[in-house]
């Protein structure tokens, strides 16, 4: 059995010794919740992959937006490199979602663009759940929605081993049965496999890894899996988007599971579609009892296209709202996911994580209500079966049955937190540096911008970065090109900015390409950011969301890291937001300062190295190996034409061209 093995060259300081110690006693004493009360720059990491290593069982950490969980995963990665550390946040580059609106008429077809790589992320996170015990996924509020039947999926998978009696054909067909399509070339896909002679390889659904199947006398003579040389110089395997180079790893067994999440087996899939029939028809009776004739021809054209797709290919658009036939689940029960296929290999022996929790739980609380009343529209006016409102999010009070032992994580945690985890709050506010709470300045909302460059072009003479939060993302958008205009180097990130590009954009930040980053929320919670020493806040008046004491107390705990860390909160009037979180502020510095004293820690700032990117590691290893790329594709198209193999031939220049291009 794998065990976590911690590696850090840190050693525990400050409050993280006794942190450590309690949460690590409540989770072997049985407790249910407890909350890690961890200021900013405090090291909850380091305590949470401490306790990790103490307790040896699957890990659950869930983060409120994707940027979070990017950094977390990142962390996790470099705390416990040889164990399996996966990815799990929503796949959409782009989603809306389908809706009706009556008022208007206007119906919005689904639009979405999926970003194929976290797709292979998501799915590698789950066979990883179902094949190893120390599995850490680092997921978004995406692992509440329905992501389809864990036994399904286990049990469409299917094995081999050496010396199984298997044809060429019989192979084949065991692959196709799970979505894997039949490919004589692609370098830059998965789910597929192809014929090399006596072999068979299949490219795996995680786009990284090759099974290598010898067939002798319809025999398997060896299994092999190919995969990156990059994996074994310590560099992120899941960020490498190439299929050269590879190396090989023997291997006497290997199981394939099926390309999609959603998937269920032949036998049970006509009867999937029998009760879809069987709905459809009772639906239509309503319809037509209540004279609806436009619902009524449009739900019958609609469902009844997707049971053709169903029957033909065992798949559909949209299949997911069928997920309540295709899993046997009876209506309003609980959807399946993330969490069901931990509780599916583990039972309830798992750890759950929630970071930022006073931000998390609210997102998990508002999931459901948003999503069924859109689909109730969309049932009403024709367009899905009632049994599609089945396909949701979990109710938060579904979500508080399922979860295991649970530790929530916060600097700020609301009353729901505490109240869950009653008298089991730890708290951890001195931080390993000596660094104490940033000194809180206010100043008047008059000439705010200009006073904002005087302090910006101070910070670039000391070089030291900035953050700014204004209250909309076009306000956001707009100071940016000003400032740009005034030859400061800046750009925004909020919701816009695809996830994957967003830490690029951080990186930029600490490495000095740019001075100053703009946000709206995406800058409050747990970024790492050493270089910054500045957050400014503007209009930080306007009580609202953005401006309360839990949202002005993160967003200075931004500039933690650095000893000459500030907050400037431009604002005429002293709310009670504000005098609330200057109280708490002074409060954890005069305990800082005593810690210090006491134990003659002289504070520093935190010097820590610039992790490169999922979009950077990829493009290091293209440039890196183009070259080779290149001369295996000619060698290919070379050959295809010689054969006459136009069709191949066409496919593999377009290839070629594609790569020069990416690569120049």
């Amino acid at each position: 059995m794998h065990q976590f093995n911690l590696k850090s060259s840190f050693k525990p300081t400050g409050d993280q010794p006794q942190a450590i110690k309690k949460l690590t006693e409540n989770i072997n004493n049985g407790i249910k919740h407890q909350t890690l009360l961890g200021i900013t720059g405090s090291g909850k990491t380091y305590t949470a992959s401490s306790v990790i290593q103490n307790i040896q069982k699957p890990v659950l950490i869930l983060s409120p937006n994707k940027t979070l969980a990017a950094q977390l995963f990142a962390e996790f990665k470099n705390f416990f490199p040889q164990n399996e550390i996966k990815f799990f946040i929503s796949f959409y580059d782009y989603y809306q979602p389908e809706a009706y609106l009556p008022s208007t008429d206007t119906y919005i077809s689904k639009d979405s663009k999926i970003n194929k790589y976290i797709e292979e992320l998501r799915h590698d996170a789950v066979t990883s759940l179902l094949n190893r015990n120390d599995v850490i996924i680092i997921a978004s509020v995406s692992a509440i929605y329905d992501v389809g039947s864990p036994e399904n999926f286990n049990k469409a998978s299917f094995t081999i081993n050496i010396n199984d009696k298997f044809t060429r054909s019989e192979l084949a067909k065991h692959l196709v049965a799970i979505h894997y399509s039949l490919k004589n070339l692609n370098l830059s896909d998965s789910s597929f496999f192809r014929y090399r002679e006596n072999i068979i390889e299949v490219f795996l659904p995680n786009g990284l890894e090759i099974i290598e199947i010898e067939l002798e006398k319809n025999k398997i003579k060896s299994i092999s899996k190919k995969y990156n040389n990059l994996q074994n110089q310590n560099k992120d395997f899941l960020n490498i988007k190439n299929k050269t180079d590879f190396s090989k790893q023997r291997l006497e067994t290997f199981t394939f599971y099926p390309t999609k999440l959603f998937i269920t087996d032949k036998e049970k899939l006509d009867l999937s579609i029998l009760n879809i029939k069987k709905e459809l028809k009772e639906r239509l009776l309503i319809l037509k009892k209540q004279k609806k004739n436009t619902e009524y021809f449009r739900l019958k054209s609609r469902i009844n296209r997707d049971i053709e797709m169903l029957q033909s290919t065992g798949y559909c658009e949209g299949i997911e709202n069928y997920s309540r036939h295709l899993s046997f689940k009876q209506q309003g029960d609980p959807p399946f996911t993330l969490l069901d296929y931990y509780h599916f290999r583990f039972g309830n022996d798992f750890l759950l994580f929630i970071d930022e929790s006073h931000i998390s739980i609210p997102q998990i609380q508002g999931m459901y209500n948003g999503n069924y009343v859109r689909k109730s529209t969309l049932v009403e006016y024709g367009f899905r079966l009632p049994s599609a409102i089945d396909n949701r999010p979990l109710k938060f009070q579904e979500f508080e049955k399922i979860v295991p032992q649970t530790i929530f994580m916060s600097a700020t945690p609301r009353d729901y937190e505490i109240k869950k985890s009653e008298n089991n709050i730890v708290e951890q506010l001195i931080r390993p540096t000596g660094i104490l709470d940033p000194e809180i300045i206010v100043k008047p909302c008059k000439d705010q911008i200009p006073d904002l460059i005087k302090e910006i072009e101070k910070q670039i003479k000391n070089k030291d970065k900035t953050l700014v939060l204004t209250l909309t993302k076009f306000s956001a958008e707009d100071l940016s090109t000003f400032l740009q205009n005034k030859n400061i180097k800046t750009k925004y990130l909020h919701s816009d900015i695809k996830p994957l590009e967003r830490p690029k954009i951080l990186n930029d930040l600490r490495s000095g390409k740019i001075d100053v980053l703009i946000g709206i929320n995406l800058l409050r919670e747990g970024l790492d950011l050493p270089e910054v020493s500045l957050i400014a806040i503007l209009d930080a008046d306007k009580e609202g969301f953005l401006r309360n004491k839990t949202s002005l107390l993160q967003s200075i705990g931004r500039v933690a890291r650095n000893t000459e860390g500030r907050a400037i909160l431009y604002a005429d009037t002293l709310t009670d937001s504000i005098k609330e979180t200057i109280k708490e502020t002074n409060r954890r510095r005069e305990h800082q300062k005593e810690h210090n004293k006491k134990n003659k820690i002289i504070a520093k700032t935190i010097k820590k190295s610039i992790d490169k990117t999922f979009i950077d590691e990829e493009i290091d290893f293209n440039k890196k190996h183009s070259k080779e790329v290149l001369v295996y594709l000619e060698k290919e198209l070379q050959k295809s034409i010689e054969n006459w193999d136009f069709e191949k031939s066409a496919e593999l220049r377009d290839k070629i061209k594609e790569l020069k291009q990416k690569t120049d």
